[in-house]
């Protein structure tokens, strides 16, 4: 593959205007939540406009869903990646739901990712569980992400992660033996 000189506008120059609102972004939406979480607070932590703001983003929930989609991506790469590690099956679906919590904090973005993704069409994990769940009952999918998710709430507000982890462990039936 020959480089065109081409830079794709979703990776951002580090440094640029359009980094520093995303990394203030993430950091008002993690601790506030996106309702409180304001775009002159943003663009102020940032060193920018809320002009530059509207400009890269267009509003305050498509900056929210860039966030939440890049989030969702890292997330979901390190689920695959559990799941393969321990071979599939429901075994294999624990561990990347552990690994995802991880992640999740890691990222420091447990509370941006706790909230079901609107549009639902635009949540990057449902698709990722459907395709790890293989021939489960059809709502098994959207049921656990929804613990997953819930999970990732506690966390944010205040569970610490090992306790969540654990709760999620319970919930999957993981302290039983696996079943495939």
């Amino acid at each position: 593959m020959r480089y065109d000189g081409a830079v794709r506008d979703w990776i951002p120059l580090p440094g640029s205007a359009k980094a520093r609102l995303l990394a203030a972004a993430l950091a008002r939406f993690e601790s506030e939540g996106f309702a409180a979480a304001s775009v002159t607070d943003i663009a102020r932590d940032a060193g920018a406009t809320t002009g530059a703001l509207y400009h890269h983003f267009g509003s305050k929930p498509e900056l929210f869903a860039t966030i939440r989609e890049e989030m969702e991506r890292r997330v979901r790469d390190r689920m695959e990646g559990a799941f393969a590690a321990v071979g599939g099956g429901r075994g294999g679906v624990g561990a990347a739901l552990r690994v995802g919590i991880d992640a999740a904090a890691h990222f420091a973005a447990v509370r941006v990712l706790s909230d079901p993704a609107a549009p639902p069409e635009r949540d990057a994990l449902l698709p990722t569980l459907r395709g790890l769940l293989g021939d489960a009952p059809d709502p098994a999918p959207e049921i656990l992400l929804g613990a997953y998710r819930a999970a990732l709430a506690a966390i944010a507000g205040g569970t610490p992660p090992d306790e969540a982890r654990r709760a999620l462990d319970w919930v999957l039936g993981a302290h039983e033996p696996d079943q495939r």
